[in-house]
């Protein structure tokens, strides 16, 4: 009964609406001299998980990956500057806002390593004080022109580094378990479901990939050599 003594209308019968889900989300920009390999990187994990839009008007590709993690599903926005480098202008406009970063070289390519101290300067001046990964891309070919033991950037600025291949698949997703591992404050961060990877373009050797692996600890013991770049 309502106050005024008629009966009080019955409750509607409508549903609830259902949430969307809300994953974290951060914002990833992908820097490093063209031909690198960022758009490969990114174009190894565009299935079902990747949602893909262009915006033309500044020229930037932007990809949407979502990792199932054990803090839950995690959204990296990428920022792939593909194609983009002779725009230097416009650089400063991809970086703002961005919560980390992947800076990509090429080991076949000297050149591409010698221009890690630029896009780690043009970076910083804009993004201070974010995760960035050093990632040494195409390390499935064996006459690299940048040996593992002469990349020494990532030891003097205190980042995370990594060696890939990105057509072969070969640590494709340490980069973003490194990020996560310092966006989290967890070192522990791992995936509960396995990237859904495209299929490899080419198989990584084994024996090759054994040998990375120890390379790479081995030139982190090293000691640091005067100048940033050998």
């Amino acid at each position: 009964m309502s106050i005024f003594g008629a009966p009080a209308p019955a409750p509607a019968m409508t549903s609830a609406p259902v949430a969307a889900p809300s994953f974290p989300t951060f914002k990833l920009v992908l820097v490093g001299d063209g031909g690198t390999g960022k758009t490969t990187f990114v174009t190894r994990h565009r299935t079902g998980e990747f949602e893909k839009r262009y915006i033309a008007t500044i020229g930037v590709d932007v990809t949407n990956l979502t990792l199932h993690t054990n803090h839950g599903p995690i959204t990296f926005c990428n920022w792939d500057t593909a194609g983009q480098e002779v725009f230097g202008g416009l650089r400063d406009g991809y970086y703002i806002q961005a919560h980390c970063a992947i800076l990509m070289f090429d080991v076949t390519s000297r050149a591409t390593y010698n221009n890690v101290e630029k896009w780690y300067r043009d970076l910083t001046r804009v993004c201070e004080n974010i995760p960035i990964v050093l990632v040494a891309n195409k390390v499935d070919v064996k006459d690299r022109q940048v040996k593992t033991k002469q990349v020494s950037f990532h030891r003097k600025k205190n980042l995370q580094y990594v060696e890939i291949s990105a057509k072969s698949n070969y640590n494709i997703e340490k980069p973003y378990l490194m990020l996560l591992s310092k966006l989290l404050g967890d070192p522990s961060v791992s995936l509960v479901e396995q990237m859904a990877l495209m299929p490899p373009e080419i198989q990584m050797d084994p024996t090759l990939a054994l040998q990375i692996q120890q390379e790479v600890a081995e030139a982190a013991a090293l000691p640091l050599p005067m100048d940033d770049m050998i």
